[in-house]
């Protein structure tokens, strides 16, 4: 069996109360993550993550936000708040731009590279990077967990799309280890997915595998 880790967006801007556009209580979720990035690590379990990396001028960023499409200055490239926080650092990863790349080049990358991976994406959505689906494919998963923030937003768009193009790879949500920005959407969320074979764990039943 061939497990894929699939962090979202654990950036400072998003996990640290001072960050640009915490993601409330996500702090509180921290020692979670770290325990699963070290599980992975320690077991030789691939982390596929995403990261925000955004420049003036990227259509989710605004002055005057919606809080749903729209939303203030965060994960500038270059600043500390783009950074993953220390507690989900990848190892060795091999960072992706969201440039297309030949899929057969791409599949011989990834077989020779023996770190993570770390995908950079300019909108919520990771498939609008066009390179995720080329290196799921040659990773081969047999399942994905997958944790981090925002649920509603980029966990979102990462669930979504991954049932939607995949839906032959069993997806797991480790629901402690990820946070809403609208809490109160988080329940018909779960409940949905749920309802589409997604399944909702917890951490401790991850690290106990």
């Amino acid at each position: 069996m061939s497990t894929l880790f699939w962090d979202v967006d654990t950036q400072h801007d998003f996990m640290r109360a001072d960050g640009k556009l915490y993601v409330p209580a996500s702090e509180e979720i921290i020692p979670v993550l770290g325990r699963l990035t070290q599980y992975a690590h320690d077991r030789g379990i691939r982390i596929l993550a995403s990261a925000d990396d955004h420049v003036p001028g990227h259509r989710e960023l605004s002055t005057a936000p919606d809080w749903r499409e729209t939303f203030p200055e965060h994960c500038m490239r270059g600043t500390p708040g783009q950074r993953k926080i220390p507690e989900t650092a990848l190892r060795n990863p091999m960072v992706i731009e969201p440039e297309p790349l030949d899929p057969a080049a791409l599949a011989r990358r990834v077989a020779a590279h023996d770190g993570d991976i770390l995908f950079h994406k300019h909108w919520f959505d990771v498939f609008t990077n066009p390179n995720v689906l080329p290196v799921v494919d040659a990773l081969a998963p047999t399942r994905i967990v997958l944790y981090g923030v925002a649920l509603d937003v980029c966990d979102k768009y990462a669930i979504e799309g991954l049932l939607r193009h995949r839906p032959e790879i069993p997806l797991s949500l480790v629901t402690d280890a990820t946070r809403a920005i609208h809490a109160d959407r988080s329940k018909a969320l779960l409940d949905d997915w749920r309802r589409r074979g997604v399944h909702l764990t917890q951490s401790e039943e991850v690290l106990a595998a």
